[in-house]
This record gives structure tokens, C-alpha cells and sequence, in this order.
């Protein structure tokens, strides 16, 4: 790894705390474009922990050194570049913008105690964007705005705020003020609305400060009056407002004092401009992430359980305690193997120690439940992709270990002793399918290997070997998280394809009949022999199978009887017109013939099948395609087109009802058929603007369209 740490230019030693006072957890989320990874690669050269900042368009950034982002000019999984800034260890924690990868953006909102939102300032945000800021707000986590890009040519901050305060709601004010150069267009400096003063960056960081000029004061005390109002109003002390109000002038020291415990209990959201290509704010930007968001002795700590689920009382983020500490990102490093970024609650990790890692509750996505003990070896900082090697890591940091066994994203790490189960947090379902097909018997193994690795650290992406259609699908958030995912599976070796994903239908008879099975083969000794006479009735939906003796005489001898049932029950399974499972059939064994040398239980399975194809021949054969129901979380304004779109899927809305969850978005119900749903989470997406969501639940079968039915059978005989 030291080749990687000349690449990047990475100056000094690992950055390494003692005390969870002097951790800060802050992770940037934005918009795709906002400019998140180039403000972090910004800062950290502003706080010297790299010599030079990287470029996104040249992949020379210490945040996306994933090959898939360099190719793509954009953050495709979460990264972690600690930095030192007045003895306080900040944690940034970059992000994905881009909604396909909303499972590292909930790892990285996991392992943090603070979110950085980083709004351009010449684009405006996305209406995910508003959205992840409702979820931050519903667990009370500590914001603030970070107003990028102003040096671009259509950068408006005045606007940007504005906008920031729509969506964002009440208490988001400026901290400081562009100021422009001589030129009047670039940013120059920064007017400090509550210290009143100037932060000339013209000869570059650190600023120089100063008295504003004559011009600057009108703007200034406009914004500060409006700021200082919105810090009294979240302050504890109930005086203040009235003695502001009275006239009196509130000391510079207490408003700030009273400004970063607003921030910090999550009540107040200040907004810092900042241009990571000039430094314009960088300093200040770094001096607010440290004396006004929470260190994670003020953060709540996940509730744990026993392994087996029996409670245990709430930890807090103690060196000395239990030790707690939880998987939020797996990778697989070429040349290091399996790395886990760890956020550590309580406890303290040390190399060399024997920890139990612990994951459950995942095996629906390919995550079978799993304990295991383990012995650490290294402890890291990880920069990026650089691991610089620590000597412990203390409750409220995070680190990386190399070479686990079993560690997977989302699992827990806990003393040997006391084996602990932290909640997991929540994820969302993958609902795009992508079937893939390996080219050569050779690639199947290569496939299966790095599946496993793919799964162990992507909670987002489910694996599945479906048993009807025999097809290998990995599900996933949508296009680009396909792309990713299967970039990275070529990039390991593996030679695939693509091929279309198939529905499991069903098959059914709509009418009922009667159908005549002969087995009779003679080839010298003995011989085969079996005749089955049999009635067959559909069932209402979902009533399964039903075999029913009515043989009278002996006709077929008993001990054939269940061997008619199996031969019925395997040709159903093998299916009668498309190749897939008949359901919902009574079948009644009426008459037989069977010979007392010759009859055997194999002729009479074979003339059980016979019976039924033959009955099926006469008994109008139908295919059943799965239908679901759906909840379709979208803003109010996309209601009428995903109805509209809905009724273009075949779909049934059974209702619509405001979001308890949110203010201004619906819930819609509806119905639809499987086959439709295939590539629903793009064109959803799509039609709400990054903002839609929805669920799936199989509700049942029903018959499908005839044409479309037609178009199966022609698929089916295709394939075979």
C-alpha cells in the first residue's frame, strides 16, 4: 500500500485519538454533481493530511478510487478520509448522490453522528435530496448546508439558500456572505455575520481577517438580524429573546455558544459557503464540522441484543466497555482481500484480539445467518483505498481490519465473552432483476466466487438461483447499481452475459374432462404395462391439488394407486403447454387395467402423466401469471402519472392515502401483474425525478392475457 500513499500524495502519520470527545462522524450527501467528493479532497489538503488535491474528471481523487467511479466520474460507494483539525479526529464520510446507491449512503448515515449537506450552488438539488433530509430529521440527526461551486459561472448563493429554506424548512440561515473580488464575479472572501468581520482568502488559506468594508455593512446586518433572531429562539436561555428585542447587545461569545448546541441537538442548520477550488471557506467550513457537530459521546448508541435475541440495557460510548462495534462497508482489496470499515460504539478494538462477529437477519438477500469467532489482526485508518496502521481504535471511531473469514456489511463485532447483536439498520429492497449467464463451465466458478464476495459486502443486492425458471438473477437498486455490479464481476475474470429475466407463471385447465392413460411395452422378459382412467376439475384459485381415489373392482390394484398420483404430481410439476407447475386441479382416478406380471410402479407414474397430458389436450389449458401488490410511495405531484402509468401495466389501483410518514407525498395501492414490474424501479425513478419508491408483495395468480399466453408457449418451445 505504500505506492498507493506516494500516489495521493498522503503526508504524516495516521491520525489516531484517544478519547471519543476528540471524534467527529460527519458524512457528506448530496445530489449527484454536487461536488461532496471534490469539497472532501479539498479539505483534506487544506488540513495537510494530502500534499495536493486530486481531480474527479482525472480519478485522482482519495475518495473514488473504485475503478467503477473513475470510469463513471462519480462516487459509486462510500468512502472514509479522516482528517486532523484544531487535535480533533473528523471522520468524512463521502457519499454516493446518485439514488442506485442509497445502500452506501445508509451505511455512511450508520457510522455517522452528523450529515454535511452539500447543495451547488449553480444546480440546485434533486428531490432526493429533500428526502434524505426528512430521514435525517425523523432520527434527530445534526445537519448543516454546505453551499458549493461558487465559483461556477451560473452560481447564485442567494438562491441556493432560498431554495435551501423552501425544502428544508425553518432554522437553515448563512453563517457568512460571499464576497466578490475586484473583478466583481469571483468569490473572494467571506463576510462573518455574527463576528462581523472579513475572510479575505486573495492570498489563499488561511484567510486573512478583517473589518468589512463600508459597502458590506448593509448586507451584513440585514442576514445577522435574521441570524441572531433564529439562534435565540433554540436558545435555553429564556431571557435572551426579550433582552434582543429590549435593544441590548447579545455578546458574540454567547451567541456562539448558544449556536453550536442548537446544531448539535439537531434544532438549528447553519449554511457555510464554500469553493473547494479557490479554498473560499474551507478553513471555516473545518472550524464549524469540529466546535458545532456532536462528538459520539452525544450520540445515542444502537440498541443490542443477544445473539439469540434475549435484551441486554443500553450501552453508551465508553472506552472501557463492553466491546460493540459493527461492519458498515465490505470490500475486496486485490492485494489486502477482504477490508471491513468499522464504526466501533463501545469498547475499545485492539489488534491481536479474539472478537465474535456475529450477522443475522439478512438471509433473505443471500446473507445466511452466521457466528463466528475471530481472531483481529491489523488495525487501520483507511484514507480512500490507503490503510496506514493504528494501534487500537477507541469507542466512537472508525477503522478498517483486513483478512476477516466471515465479516459481512451490517454485521456485528463484540468480545469473545459477552457476544452482542446490534439492530440493523434499514435497508432498502432491490427491485430490479438482471439475469446473468456465465459463458464457459469455467466462468461458473469464477462466478460463484466472486458472488459471494459481491453479496458479503452489498446489503443492497439480493442473489437469487431461482428453482422454476432455472435462471441465476441478482437484484439489484437499478441501472447504474447493475452496471457496477457487473463491471465488477467481469473485472474479477468472470466472462458473462445477460439474458432476459423470466416470470415463474403457472399453469392451470379451465374446464374440466376426462383423460386415458396406456403404458403397454413389450420387449422380451418382462414387460410394462398400466392403464389409468382419470377425471380432472379445476379448483378455485390457490386451493392447490387435490388426488381423489374412486377406483371400484380392484381395477388398478391398490399399491399403484399413490404410483398414478406420483406419475400426475410429476408431469404437473413438468407442466402440460409452457413448462411451468399446473396448480389448482382435482384429479379422480376412475378406472384402470393392470396385468400381474408386467404392471410396475414405474408404468403406472408414466400412465399417470399420460392421463394428465391427455386430459389437458381437451380441457382448455391456461397460464397463470403472478400478480402483486404494490405501495407506491411518490411526491403528491407524480400521483397522476404513476395512476396513469399503472393502467398502462394492467395494473388495478385500489387506492390512494396521504403518507403518514411525510408531509406532501401519497401512498398509492394498487395491483399488478409480475411481468409488468420487471423494470418498474427505473421507470418510477424516472417519472418522479429520483424520488419515487415502492414495495411488492405476491398477492396471488390469475389468468394471463392470450396473447400474451400465445407469446410464452412460443418462448417455451424457443428454449427447448
Amino acid at each position: 500500500m505504500a505506492q498507493k500513499n506516494q500516489e495521493k500524495g498522503v503526508t504524516g502519520a495516521a491520525p489516531v485519538v484517544t478519547e471519543p470527545g476528540r471524534v467527529r462522524n460527519v458524512v457528506l450527501v448530496g445530489h449527484s454533481g454536487a461536488g461532496k467528493t471534490t469539497l472532501v479532497e479539498a479539505l483534506l489538503a487544506a488540513s495537510g493530511t494530502i500534499s495536493r488535491a486530486g481531480s474527479v474528471t482525472d480519478g485522482t481523487t482519495v475518495c473514488d478510487h473504485d475503478p467503477a467511479a473513475v470510469r463513471q466520474q462519480r462516487s459509486v460507494s462510500l468512502a472514509c478520509a479522516p482528517l486532523m483539525h484544531q487535535d480533533v479526529k473528523v471522520n468524512l464520510l463521502d457519499t454516493p448522490g446518485y439514488g442506485d446507491f442509497v445502500g452506501e449512503l445508509r451505511a455512511g448515515l450508520r457510522a455517522a453522528d452528523a450529515a454535511l449537506f452539500v447543495v451547488s450552488a449553480a444546480d440546485g438539488m434533486d428531490m432526493a435530496t429533500a428526502a434524505l433530509w426528512e430521514e435525517c430529521a425523523a432520527v434527530d440527526m445534526p445537519r448543516a448546508v454546505a453551499v458549493s461551486r461558487l465559483d461556477h459561472p451560473r452560481a447564485d448563493f442567494d438562491e441556493a439558500v432560498a431554495l435551501c429554506q423552501r425544502v428544508f424548512g425553518d432554522n437553515v440561515l448563512p453563517l457568512y456572505l460571499p464576497m466578490l473580488g475586484d473583478d466583481g464575479v469571483s468569490v473572494a472572501g467571506l463576510m462573518g455575520l455574527i463576528t462581523r468581520r472579513v475572510f479575505d482568502y486573495s492570498a489563499g488559506l488561511p484567510a486573512a481577517v478583517r473589518e468589512p468594508d463600508p459597502e458590506h455593512l448593509p448586507a451584513i446586518l440585514e442576514a445577522r438580524n435574521e441570524l441572531i433572531e433564529g439562534i435565540i429562539a433554540e436558545s435555553e436561555d429564556e431571557t435572551l429573546m426579550d433582552r434582543y428585542l429590549g435593544g441590548e447587545e447579545i455578546d458574540t461569545e454567547v451567541l456562539i455558544t448558544d449556536l453550536e448546541k442548537a446544531v448539535a441537538r439537531g434544532h438549528f442548520y447553519p449554511v457555510v459557503p464554500v469553493c473547494a477550488e479557490s479554498g473560499v471557506g474551507l478553513d471555516v467550513l473545518l472550524d464549524g464540522l469540529v466546535a458545532a457537530f456532536p462528538s459520539p459521546l452525544e450520540h445515542e448508541v444502537p440498541a443490542v441484543t443477544g445473539v439469540d435475541g434475549s435484551p441486554r440495557p443500553p450501552l453508551s460510548c465508553d472506552p472501557d466497555g463492553p466491546l460493540v462495534a459493527e461492519v458498515v462497508k465490505t470490500t475486496v482489496d486485490r492485494h489486502v482481500g477482504r477490508v471491513s470499515l468499522v464504526r466501533v460504539f463501545s469498547g475499545t478494538l485492539r489488534p491481536d484480539q479474539v472478537v465474535h462477529v456475529s450477522g443475522h437477519g439478512m438471509a433473505e438477500r443471500g446473507h445466511p445467518d452466521h457466528d463466528a469467532d475471530e481472531r483481529v489482526g491489523h488495525i487501520y485508518t483507511p484514507l480512500g483505498a490507503t490503510l496506514r496502521e493504528v494501534t487500537a481504535c477507541v469507542a466512537g471511531d472508525l477503522c478498517a481490519i483486513t483478512k476477516s473469514g466471515s465479516a459481512e456489511t451490517g454485521d456485528t463485532i463484540s468480545a469473545k465473552e459477552e457476544p452482542l447483536l446490534v439492530a440493523p439498520w434499514a435497508m432498502p429492497e432491490p427491485l430490479l432483476p438482471v439475469a446473468i449467464v456465465a459463458k464457459s463451465r469455467a466462468d461458473e466458478d469464477a462466478l460463484a466466487r466472486n458472488l459471494g464476495r459481491l453479496v458479503a459486502g452489498d446489503p443492497t443486492l439480493r442473489l437469487e438461483r431461482n428453482p422454476e425458471t432455472h435462471q441465476l438473477v441478482l437484484w439489484c437498486m437499478g441501472e447504474a447499481h447493475a452496471d457496477v455490479v457487473l463491471d465488477r464481476l467481469r473485472s474479477g475474470g468472470v466472462e458473462l452475459e445477460t439474458e432476459p429475466v423470466r416470470v415463474a407463471l403457472r399453469e392451470t385447465l379451465t374446464v374440466g374432462g376426462r383423460g386415458h392413460g396406456r403404458h403397454v411395452k413389450q420387449s422380451g422378459g418382462h414387460g410394462q404395462y398400466a392403464v389409468c382412467d382419470i377425471e380432472v376439475e379445476p379448483l378455485p384459485r390457490g386451493e392447490g391439488f387435490e388426488f381423489v381415489d374412486r377406483v371400484v373392482g380392484g381395477a388398478v390394484p391398490h399399491n399403484y394407486i399413490p404410483s398414478v398420483e406420483k406419475g400426475v404430481r410429476a408431469q404437473m410439476e413438468r407442466g402440460l403447454v409452457a413448462g411451468y407447475p399446473v396448480v389448482d386441479l382435482r384429479v379422480t382416478l376412475v378406472d384402470g387395467k393392470a396385468h400381474s406380471v408386467d404392471s410396475s410402479d414405474a408404468a403406472f407414474q408414466t400412465a399417470g402423466a399420460l392421463a394428465l397430458r391427455d386430459a389437458a389436450e381437451k380441457g382448455q389449458p391456461a397460464l397463470l401469471e403472478p400478480v402483486d401488490e404494490v405501495v407506491i410511495r411518490v411526491p403528491d405531484g407524480s400521483v397522476g402519472a404513476v395512476m396513469g402509468d399503472l393502467s398502462g401495466r394492467r395494473g388495478r389501483v385500489l387506492g390512494t392515502e396521504p403518507d403518514p410518514d411525510a408531509d406532501g407525498r401519497t401512498l398509492v395501492r394498487a395491483e399488478v401483474p409480475a411481468t409488468e414490474l420487471l423494470r418498474y424501479a427505473v421507470e418510477l425513478r424516472s417519472m418522479t425525478h429520483g424520488t419515487g419508491t415502492f414495495t411488492r408483495d405476491f398477492a396471488r395468480y390469475e389468468p394471463m392475457p392470450t396473447h400474451l399466453a400465445e407469446q410464452a408457449r412460443k418462448e417455451h418451445t424457443t428454449r427447448t
